[in-house]
């Protein structure tokens, strides 16, 4: 059947599907693919050129066995080599106690954003690149503090 592609509102945008055995853009076409190096944290680089690198830490949590804790995927981002204190994270639960459906986190990164989000009402994680919001920030609402 047809492949899903997640709609982001601008930029790139990289889901679990199409990065696996390094494959861009959702499949090769029936021809083989090299293997492309795992991806690895530019610090040099943009947003853009680390979006790779992020997903593949947000897709590692989602494949954990704490996919629906915020926390676990700050301390694999920190562990990474991303800044906790450019990173924002949404809660777990929702206002009346329930595990939250979908989640985000964000490292600003180079002036932009790189944004995960990831939980039971998004299928698979998306990893995108964003504009910073006013305030310096990258996701709006009600977020944690990031506070361990």
């Amino acid at each position: 059947g047809p492949s899903r592609r997640w709609a982001w509102p601008r930029k790139v945008a990289v889901t679990q599907r199409n990065t696996r055995r390094g494959e861009a853009g959702g499949g090769c076409g029936g021809r083989r693919l090299r293997r492309s190096p795992p991806p690895s944290l530019d610090p040099e680089g943009s947003a853009a050129d680390n979006l790779a690198y992020f997903a593949s830490i947000i897709d590692g949590v989602w494949a954990s066995s704490t996919p629906g804790a915020g926390r676990a995927y700050v301390d694999a981002l920190v562990a990474g080599g991303f800044d906790k204190a450019t990173m924002q994270v949404t809660k777990d639960l929702s206002t009346v106690g329930n595990a939250a459906e979908s989640m985000q986190v964000s490292v600003r990164w180079a002036g932009e954003c790189l944004v995960g989000q990831f939980g039971p009402a998004t299928g698979l994680p998306h990893s995108t690149v964003q504009s910073v919001l006013p305030g310096d920030l990258c996701l709006i609402g009600n977020t944690r503090p990031i506070d361990w």
